[in-house]
């Protein structure tokens, strides 16, 4: 019977694990259509709350409330009949089919999805330091900024999208008294590439590059380490540092490898066009805490909000005892705005690249679209 534990015959129980931008998408689709029949659904999630990562800038230069990124995933999960459970994620058997938590309890599945994300690995890259903020998770990150309001030399590690914005939005700190010093160690590159911003366009490049001297960012082309407790890139000292910012990538979460599922080589779970494990049918993952084997994909948060609506139709499928059939294709090119923290943004979208405040307007409007879609959702009855 679809819907139904084919070894008991008990409702099946489905358990999402992380409240990530692909589940809040599984969450109102479960809204929209109900779940499917005879499904037990359940989300583990450390948080009531998912703090969208693409206004984090917005919100440490003053434009956006520190509540305008928040989507509430209690009453989402209260409207789709799925019971919350406050926990995080610390281990997975995958044939005894169940998921360990933090506090120490277990929670059996018979289909589960992860939508974790990853792990922050500033400290790994960079070294132990009390200074030391690392972006992931992108809530702890907020908490802990908002508690240093006095940073006034700051370095940011990572020429990527998020360090790049990250460093605009410091320097633009809405609730500082003294505009802070900001230094942004972009790493070494990629021969051919530049530091900054290594996969875009050159154009998109030289638009950084200049936004990033009008604004006096000093850029390094280098990585940033501790060595006897001072900050170097290469082996220059960049003391005095009040804050550094780890904006270096995301690394996969421990428990996957050591869970025995299928990873690849970073460790990050591996699943195919269907965000389905490549070794256990009954396990799903999309975001930062999966890697694709059919393609190349970057860990972006533009993945995982387009890859939302595939994992939910796989999961009712599966719920249904039916293969999946929904597939993710990224487009060719996916638009990139970035915020510079002036009141203005540069969009990339392949070899294309504009500036302007009309590209921030673009960003906002993009932005609160997307949670205004979800409290809606929320509030609905």
């Amino acid at each position: 019977m679809a819907g139904q534990d084919a070894t008991t015959g008990n409702t099946l129980r489905l358990l999402l694990v992380g409240g990530g931008h692909a589940h809040v998408a599984v969450l109102a689709d479960w809204i929209k259509a109900g779940l499917p029949t005879g499904v037990e659904a359940v989300l583990l999630t450390p948080a009531p709350t998912l703090r969208y990562s693409g206004m984090v800038p917005g919100w440490i230069a003053g434009q956006h409330r520190a509540d305008d990124g928040l989507v509430a995933l209690a009453p989402l999960a209260a409207r789709a009949g799925v019971a919350l459970v406050l926990d995080r994620c610390a281990g997975l058997d995958p044939e005894a089919r169940v998921v360990r938590t933090a506090s120490g309890s277990t929670i059996r599945y018979d289909i589960v999805s992860f939508d974790t994300g990853g792990e922050g690995q500033g400290e790994a890259l960079i070294g132990d330091d009390p200074r030391l903020i690392d972006v992931r998770p992108i809530g702890v990150f907020v908490e802990r900024l908002t508690a240093l309001p006095a940073l006034r030399r700051i370095v940011v590690a990572g020429g990527g999208a998020g360090g790049v914005e990250l460093a605009f939005a410091l320097r633009n700190r809405a609730d500082a008294k003294v505009r802070p010093e900001v230094t942004l160690v972009a790493g070494r590159g990629v021969a051919g590439r530049g530091c900054v911003l290594p996969g875009f366009a050159p154009a998109v490049q030289r638009r950084v590059a200049r936004a990033l001297a009008r604004q006096g960012i000093a850029v390094i082309a280098d990585t940033a380490r501790i060595q006897g407790g001072a900050l170097m890139a290469g082996g220059r000292s960049l003391e005095p540092v009040d804050g550094i910012i780890a904006a270096t990538g995301s690394a996969a979460p421990g428990w996957v490898a050591q869970s025995g599922v299928a990873t690849d080589p970073a460790g990050f779970l591996a699943v195919d066009a269907h965000q389905r494990s490549v070794s256990h049918p009954s396990i799903f993952a999309a975001g930062d805490v999966a890697a694709r084997m059919d393609r190349a994909l970057a860990h972006s948060g533009v993945h995982a909000v387009f890859a939302g609506p595939v994992l939910a139709a796989n999961l009712r499928a599966a719920a249904e005892r039916a293969p999946p059939r929904a597939k993710y294709r990224p487009r060719w090119n996916n638009l990139y705005l970035m915020n510079t923290g002036d009141g203005s943004a540069i969009a990339s979208y392949g070899p294309l690249a504009a500036e302007g405040r009309w590209v921030l307007a673009l960003k906002h409007a993009i932005d609160r679209r997307w949670i205004a879609k979800y409290a809606a959702l929320a509030e609905k009855r």
